[in-house]
């Protein structure tokens, strides 16, 4: 295993045996990984790292917190902060949730334990989330006199309805993880244990696909999504010309007619 860290709370992991998945670990295990101002810019710089790598063709966010995923905003910091300093931390908390949120490739998230507040709009800033048994997920910001700041109220509403998104957020209501399964929270449900190891195979398995496929289909689900049928179809058609014309779509072609793996250009 290759580990680069980003500041003491952020690593990128990369594994020989799933070369072109990127692990990247929350790993403030004293703090259940809530997200300080260091580590929401440990989290930013990390993903722009990853957004310009073109060995990452998957992303997977795991957690070193045997109990937790991620608790949220570190809200003994939050306590701490005058009202100015607050909105000078601001636009470090957006670029970091935005920085999951606009990875370019497939995002996985690998959720146990607390997912709440913050870490779960970590989550569910990934394209698919792998939980298990001991996930408890949820948007409890409007108990503490806040409300969701990290994508939370536009995106659990895309994931399971503006009614059922208005229930969780207004109930500030913590879902387990059978529930949260059901309900469309998280999309898949494993043993306890099992949610890293199986969201990383699920990301190799992803890998061994065209990366120019994979960061041009990603990006017409995201942008269609909400459009009418008319311009979502114009924005698949435009990632279907920016792919279709690729090194990629060639080699596909070729190791199809010739009855082997394809060695992806990537480009």
């Amino acid at each position: 295993m290759v580990e680069q860290r980003y500041g003491d709370f952020v690593a990128v992991r990369r594994h020989e045996a799933h070369p072109y998945v990127a692990e990247l670990a929350l790993d403030r295990p004293k703090a259940m990984n809530a997200v300080s101002s260091a580590m929401a810019a440990s989290l930013a710089e990390a993903c722009e790292a990853l957004a310009a790598d073109r060995d990452a063709r998957v992303v997977v966010v795991t957690s070193t917190h045997e109990r937790a995923f991620c608790v949220g905003a570190d809200l003994k910091e939050r306590n701490s902060l005058t009202d100015a300093e607050l909105v000078r931390q601001r636009p470090l908390a957006r670029r970091a949730y935005t920085g999951v949120l606009e990875l370019p490739q497939p995002t996985l998230a690998a959720v146990h334990g607390f997912a709440l507040g913050g870490g779960y709009e970590i989550a569910l800033a990934c394209d698919l989330i792998v939980a298990d048994s001991t996930a408890l997920v949820g948007l409890p910001e409007v108990s503490v006199g806040v409300i969701p700041g990290g994508g939370g109220t536009q995106l659990l509403p895309r994931r399971v309805g503006s009614a059922r998104a208005a229930e969780l957020v207004f109930s500030a209501r913590k879902v387990p993880a059978v529930e949260a399964r059901e309900i469309g929270m998280v999309d898949f449900l494993v043993e306890e244990g099992a949610d890293r190891a199986e969201a990383l195979a699920m990301g190799a398995r992803m890998a061994a696909n065209s990366p120019v496929g994979l960061r041009n289909a990603k990006r017409a689900l995201r942008l269609g999504n909400g459009l009418d049928l008319p311009s979502g179809l114009e924005i698949e058609d435009a990632a279907w010309r920016a792919t279709a014309f690729s090194g990629d779509r060639a080699e596909g072609v070729a190791a199809f007619n010739e009855k082997r793996s394809p060695n992806w250009p990537g480009e």
